[in-house]
């Protein structure tokens, strides 16, 4: 059973993803302190609402997240968690974010009557830029969206969702990806995203 520690910083969808992690026979354990993480080989950073919330991940959870991934970790980033791996967002400018993937964040436009925030179901398309975390999601999968800054689409975008615009919905390179979705509240689809991921990890110890 593959260990995955889910990183608390006071704003994340913490108890569904427990929950969804547990349902795919994942063993998460909450990590409240940059030290609990030193073991690791699977981390999750949730988040949901404004990027300011990601000033809690300061640089000692930094350092030790960047210390996991140099010993082979896998890392997943859910909505804005997945935005804090880029260089940042334009809904908190000075704060940087841990730049694993290059970009700014920005905010989903008002055009032709669409609504934003971007609240529900929405396809993903593929890209050229294939990754495993893909592996067990169908082709034509729907997933359950909920935000309103999305993270640019880049060379290391495996989808994208278009909500106004385009955006990426999932990145990939190597062991570390992000989904802009929120795969615990994505029914089987959500589900398969994680059962790839935990393979992933456990393929890598």
């Amino acid at each position: 059973m593959t260990t995955v520690d889910v990183i608390d910083y006071g704003a994340g969808n913490l108890t569904s993803v427990l929950k969804a992690l547990r349902s795919i026979g994942a063993n998460p354990r909450l990590a409240q302190t940059p030290d609990a993480i030193a073991p690791a080989s699977a981390l999750v950073v949730p988040g949901v609402g404004h990027f300011a919330a990601t000033a809690a991940l300061d640089q000692p959870w930094r350092d030790a997240i960047t210390v996991r991934l140099r010993h082979g970790a896998s890392l997943l980033g859910i909505c804005l968690g997945m935005q804090w791996l880029f260089d940042g967002s334009d809904e908190a400018p000075d704060l940087p974010g841990l730049g694993l993937f290059p970009g700014r964040c920005f905010r989903l436009p008002n055009v032709d009557g669409i609504k934003v925030p971007h609240v529900g179901w929405n396809s993903l398309e593929r890209t050229a830029h294939t990754s495993p975390i893909l592996d067990e999601v169908p082709s034509d999968a729907y997933a359950y969206f909920t935000h309103t800054y999305a993270g640019p689409v880049t060379g290391a975008t495996v989808a994208t969702t278009s909500h106004g615009v385009p955006f990426a919905s999932v990145i990939g390179r190597d062991r570390i990806f992000g989904t802009q979705w929120h795969p615990e509240k994505s029914g089987a689809v959500g589900l398969a995203c994680l059962t790839s991921f935990v393979r992933i990890a456990s393929e890598a110890r």
